[in-house]
């Protein structure tokens, strides 16, 4: 019963729900931005290094630096953690642009999911039988229209599950973009600490909340997943 009477008070007698309903909305929106900025990324990082090297002398030259920018790309966002992309992209690049902490927030771990979405795609990509381009090139379709009506739509449908990962991912490590003082659910729970001085109920509860919108964001991919494959077997 303390741990109720605890939780009344300091969520409702002090108002934390405000806080943590604020940092709630910013975390969903931090996921979601993140999560549509990086299927685009990576689904165009994706396509260009699997362009094959031909063509005429200027395409092939164009080819491979677009693909050597997106190779250091992928490895930058993938090889460092997420708080020193935050830290640096915040503090260093656009600090003197004063852009809004929670608009730098969506960019960092849009791009950051750009890279591994990316590595999804590729992989995707890679797993549709060639067969397929063979037989788009056959029919007349240019090498871009081809990956975009034929290729690319199944392997989007292939991944759905990794991508699915990649959004819950999303979730729980925007825990750490108070680093740059954004006011997400975690940041709004160290503030309803600092202000009563009790640790074990505000953080049991923010565990809880996480594990709510984990298994929310769950069971709506579970049914997604149901969904095609349904459209599959019709």
């Amino acid at each position: 019963m303390d741990f109720f009477s605890n939780l009344y008070e300091i969520f409702i007698v002090n108002n934390g729900i405000g806080l943590v309903l604020d940092g709630l909305l910013n975390t969903l929106i931090i996921a979601l931005s993140a999560i549509v900025i990086g299927i685009v990324i990576g689904i165009i990082v994706a396509a260009i290094k699997v362009t094959p090297v031909t063509g005429s002398k200027p395409r092939r030259i164009l080819t491979k630096v677009l693909q050597g920018i997106a190779n250091v790309y992928v490895a930058i966002f993938r090889g460092t953690p997420i708080v020193v992309q935050l830290l640096v992209i915040y503090f260093v690049m656009l600090s003197p642009l004063r852009v809004p902490a929670l608009i730098v927030a969506i960019i960092v771990f849009g791009l950051n999911s750009g890279a591994y979405v990316a590595e999804s795609v590729r992989g995707g990509i890679l797993a549709v039988d060639a067969g397929q381009t063979e037989a788009g090139r056959s029919l007349g379709l240019s090498y871009f229209a081809t990956m975009s009506k034929i290729v690319l739509p199944q392997a989007i449908k292939n991944i759905i599950p990794t991508l699915a990962n990649e959004f819950v991912a999303l979730i729980k490590e925007t825990s750490v973009a108070g680093m740059i003082t954004v006011m997400d659910i975690t940041f709004a729970t160290q503030q309803i600490v600092s202000r009563v001085g009790d640790t074990f109920v505000p953080f049991i509860t923010l565990a809880l909340i996480y594990l709510v919108i984990v298994l929310i964001a769950t069971y709506l991919i579970r049914l997604l997943e149901k969904r095609l494959r349904k459209g599959d077997k019709r």
